[in-house]
């Protein structure tokens, strides 16, 4: 049995449990408790403050653990870095009242920074040379400006509007974050297999985010054109229509290039263009 740490609430918790419900980890839908078994998978869930998860981890309590990237840095402790999710986004960066004249990094020198994050601070004043006083707040950070508790603050920013409504302004972005998959590094043969098998499920679920199956009718005397456009996976699977002259063209295309290559498509001849989603990508 693999054990997962997984964040108690939250963003990273919904796209986490999304995730693994992808997956085709099956958990309980119930009341959530600390701990939860999959019925389908030799794994279970603990769920956990966030912060905690990366001294879980490295501790062997846990075998691996979903968590954001900022509190991994942070906490430094010795885990694995095994795999980057690419979901729950966002940056930790500096923010000083929208009225400010800001000059650069320099302007922070004998301010006070309240933040939640005072290790990854800490690193990033040292190498712009600048001393400050680091004021550590485990709670809403953004009103401390507004209230005179700091002169800046250092959280956390995905949209940004928690920022204009407290009227701060981002000034300068440190690290950028997303979920991890992390693992402890003393993790036996047995639970390593199993973990081989999850990561096996996340890569098929990764590989098919953004792609489309699309499937096309084709003049067979236009397919040379059409095909030196489709950028498959190997390449386009053709198969031959009852219609003389005419045949089926079948392909995968990123989502990002889609409009622009069905247009160039439908303009060389092609019709009864078909699209639909992929839910798993074995390559």
């Amino acid at each position: 049995m693999l054990r997962i740490a997984v964040q108690a609430k939250g963003r990273l918790y919904d796209e986490t449990m999304s995730f693994l419900s992808e997956a085709d980890i099956k958990l309980s839908a119930g009341k959530r408790t600390l701990l939860v078994q999959s019925s389908n998978f030799p794994l279970e869930v603990l769920f956990l403050r966030d912060d905690d998860i990366p001294q879980t981890v490295a501790s062997g309590v846990a075998d691996v653990g979903i968590v954001g990237e900022n509190e991994f840095m942070e906490k430094g402790e010795d885990a694995a870095l095994l795999k980057r999710l690419g979901f729950s986004k966002c940056r930790l960066s500096l923010a000083v009242p929208k009225d400010v004249e800001y000059t650069g990094p320099q302007w922070f020198e004998g301010k006070k920074i309240a933040t939640s994050y005072p290790g990854i601070l800490s690193r990033y004043l040292r190498e712009q040379h600048v001393q400050a006083d680091i004021h550590v707040i485990t709670g809403s950070v953004e009103v401390s400006p507004g209230i005179g508790l700091a002169d800046a603050i250092f959280d956390i920013v995905s949209s940004g509007s928690t920022l204009v409504s407290n009227s701060l302004r981002e000034v300068e972005v440190v690290m950028r974050s997303e979920a991890l998959l992390i693992g402890h590094k003393g993790m036996s043969q047995e639970k390593r297999a199993i973990l081989d098998e999850l990561l096996f499920r996340m890569d098929a679920v990764k590989t098919a985010e953004d792609k489309k199956y699309v499937l096309m009718n084709a003049p067979r005397e236009k397919l040379d054109s059409i095909l030196s456009v489709l950028p498959g996976m190997r390449s386009p699977t053709v198969m031959p229509l009852a219609q003389e002259g005419w045949c089926s063209v079948h392909t995968v295309l990123d989502e990002q290039c889609f409009w622009d290559i069905i247009g160039k498509l439908k303009a060389m001849g092609a019709e009864g263009i078909l699209v639909l989603p992929i839910e798993k990508m074995i390559v």
